[in-house]
């Protein structure tokens, strides 16, 4: 992140970019989306019900999303406990938007949770459940960077 984008968080006197926002979201995407991937394909192989699979997701979703956020604050110098405060206050609500659009996309688009891994149904709407999640979780990141929370913590801590 360029300097310019980094200056227009709300920590620093000033209203959030959506550029700013867009790329929190993404950053908390790429975490999000490595763990609701792994949990549906894991769900969907196993033969798992959708409930189970939706619960492996949502909880695979928040250990990426997490440890994406501590590697950068552990490698900046934070001890373990305050790598987790800082991944806490910058993602929860993120990651919280982002599973509640993406599975509820999932569970509702007509056999979308019982079709197979080799069946473009099942990807189609993951991939579509991903892209609305971000598109939806941009405002409200914009909004909790504007006010210094979300993932305006994590800038205090490192730069990206």
């Amino acid at each position: 992140m360029d300097h310019a984008a980094h200056a227009s968080h709300g920590a620093h006197g000033g209203g959030a970019s959506w550029r700013t926002a867009a790329q929190a979201t993404l950053h908390c995407l790429t975490g999000c989306a490595i763990g609701e991937i792994l949990g549906m394909v894991l769900g969907t192989a196993f033969g798992l019900h959708n409930g189970a699979t939706v619960v492996l997701s949502v909880l695979l979703a928040f250990v990426f999303g997490y440890a994406l956020t501590m590697r950068g604050v552990l490698k900046a110098g934070l001890d373990v406990r305050a790598a987790v405060k800082v991944a806490l206050a910058a993602d929860t609500v993120s990651i919280m938007v982002m599973e509640l659009i993406d599975n509820t996309v999932m569970v509702t688009v007509p056999g979308a949770m019982d079709a197979g891994l080799g069946d473009a149904l099942f990807w189609v709407a993951l991939a579509g459940s991903l892209v609305l999640a971000f598109a939806l979780t941009v405002p409200v990141n914009k909004w909790m960077i504007a006010r210094g929370r979300g993932h305006a913590v994590v800038h205090a801590h490192h730069q990206h």
